[in-house]
């Protein structure tokens, strides 16, 4: 069983619908967006904390520093660009649904959704 990769294993649909825990489908959207902000938030806040450590361990700069940090125009330009690209792959279960409704299919498998979201990073 240690050989098993979780995130497959999640990822593995049964035949026919889409599991929903709960019976208000539109909970089970607003957990599976909230599911999808938790898992962007944890990667990045490990992400964040190495950096920090590694920069204040060679001593380019404090912590204090990087609080006080100000983006200029081009940057908070990027930043703009990167949190609609996030806004919509958190969105992305309501764009997909949506889409499918539209044209008839069936919603993409689970995990589907979550190697598109590797590929996103």
């Amino acid at each position: 069983m240690d050989d098993l990769d979780p995130i497959t294993l999640a990822g593995t649909r049964p035949k026919g619908k889409r599991p929903y825990f709960f019976q208000d489908p539109d909970v089970e959207r607003v957990l599976s967006i909230a599911m999808v902000i938790a898992m962007e938030h944890a990667v990045t806040r490990q992400r964040l904390d190495a950096l920090e450590r590694l920069i204040e361990s060679k001593g380019v700069a404090t912590r204090a520093e990087l609080d006080q940090f100000q983006p200029d125009a081009d940057a908070e330009a990027e930043r703009t660009t990167w949190m609609q690209a996030y806004i919509a792959r958190v969105l992305r279960i309501v764009q997909q649904e949506t889409e499918a409704l539209e044209s008839g299919t069936k919603e993409p498998p689970l995990a589907d959704l979550i190697a598109q979201m590797r590929d996103d990073h």
